[in-house]
């Protein structure tokens, strides 16, 4: 089959051409963005064509499948419409594609790029398995069982999937744009567990997760002792994190993660549910645990001459929180100041004040101005990152022209955060040092 992928560059797109390649299609794709995206190493190594224009052919067999993030009026799906190609949606072809396969949907608010993550590094040391994660990886086989797919509810993706397990990490207010309260973001969760075939694993400590109404099986997770899985002996140190787990009064054991955070224990015990479902032995998931290392993007870690700088995907209010608070755990006696890359305005402006709250864990904080490739400004009228700031004690808008306000913090923990592109503001911060 020969697939073309609009927006190949977006985290989820990228993933899929990737996956469509190594099962054995022929791939290519269009995306808006000429700069390089770390979402574009995967498809690089496989030498998928990327193209840029209007006017390269399509061969007329070919199904075309695209990010939501193009409207239908963009150049590029108005010509593949034109031509009277098939056109899908990607989540879509993405649910097609895991039905062939023993599927673990991760989906919830936050942590299901880490969540996946865990439960792929186990497979791959116990067998092997595919991956669908927004990280901007994917990658698949038909020799493998097992297929561990990210399930995102934006825009209601996740409900295209029908997956042998399901995790739901946590289920907060996002997304308003699509979703008319957090009344709907719930039941729209409640479509997507209920489309699951074996098991539900959820965060039981969730007051929205404690709402669901399922009629699939559920298991719960958390520190609450009314949960089918208790946390206990939390220990959050400079090292990492750890904790023992128990199935009701039976102790499954301590374990160790190299990973900063409550949240990540959480993540943490939803990855170990799942792979003791799966028969993989509990002393073999505590050794794996030793030796994971997150995805791209999360607490990503570099030093520049003695800057240790933080490179991190966090974007809602909640993750930019845990994620501050989890670098604090690690660097408690460093100053910590973070740059934030607002990417939407409709995000900026329902959550304005839980910023405002997130960012007062960090000592000092940047905004650049809102960076929003599927928004009109002109229709968030009054909303930039300067709601935020004018509200914010010690807090500035930076951009790469005027990143050198940086360099009186280079002995600090400078964290880059945001799902739109920081490469760039990384990138200057470097130059300048």
């Amino acid at each position: 089959m020969k697939y073309y992928c609009i927006g190949i560059k977006g985290t989820g797109m990228s993933a899929l051409a990737q996956i469509l390649h190594d099962l054995g299609n022929e791939v290519s794709g269009y995306d808006d963005a000429k700069g390089h995206k770390f979402t574009q190493d995967g498809l690089e190594e496989r030498n998928i064509p990327i193209y840029y224009d209007h006017s390269h052919p399509i061969d007329k067999d070919t199904i075309v499948t695209y990010s939501v993030a193009f409207s239908k009026d963009h150049p590029e799906l108005k010509r593949v419409t034109d031509l009277g190609l098939k056109v899908m949606k990607y989540n879509e072809l993405m649910g097609q594609v895991i039905d062939l396969f023993t599927s673990i949907g991760v989906s919830g608010t936050h942590g299901k790029t880490t969540t996946s993550s865990l439960i792929k590094h186990i497979l791959e040391l116990n067998g092997g398995c595919n991956y669908f994660i927004g990280a901007g990886d994917g990658y698949a086989t038909k020799k493998n069982k097992y297929f561990v797919v990210e399930s995102d509810e934006f825009n209601r993706h996740f409900t295209a999937y029908h997956p042998t397990y399901s995790i739901i990490t946590n289920i907060e207010a996002e997304h308003l744009e699509h979703y008319k309260d957090i009344d709907d973001i719930r039941q729209t969760f409640e479509i997507f567990a209920n489309q699951t075939k074996k098991l539900v694993v959820a965060n039981g400590d969730n007051p929205e997760v404690q709402k669901m109404s399922l009629s699939t099986t559920m298991v719960t997770y958390g520190i609450n002792p009314t949960n089918d899985y208790i946390i206990k002996d939390l220990d959050l140190n400079e090292q990492g994190s750890n904790f023992t787990l128990y199935h009701h009064d039976q102790l499954l054991g301590k374990f160790s993660i190299p990973l900063f955070g409550k949240h990540m224990v959480y993540n943490t015990a939803a990855a170990i549910i799942i792979c003791l479902d799966l028969n993989i032995p509990v002393e073999t998931i505590k050794d794996n645990l030793l030796t994971f290392h997150n995805a791209k993007r999360r607490f990503a870690e570099q030093e520049v001459k003695d800057t240790i700088i933080i490179d991190d995907y966090a974007h809602h209010p909640t993750e930019i929180k845990v994620t501050l608070e989890a670098i604090k755990q690690k660097y408690p006696h460093k100053k910590l100041v973070v740059v934030f890359v607002p990417n939407t305005y409709s995000r900026t402006r329902d959550f304005k004040d839980d910023f405002i709250q997130a960012f007062q864990v960090a000592d000092k904080t940047y905004l650049t101005e809102i960076d929003c490739n599927r928004e009109n400004p002109l229709d968030y009228p009054g909303i930039t990152s300067h709601i935020i700031i004018d509200e914010l004690p010690n807090a500035e808008i930076i951009s790469e022209e005027t990143i050198d306000k940086l360099l009186p913090e280079k002995d600090s923990i400078i964290c880059f955060m945001g799902c739109a592109y920081v490469d760039g503001l990384i990138n200057a911060f470097k130059k300048v040092l």
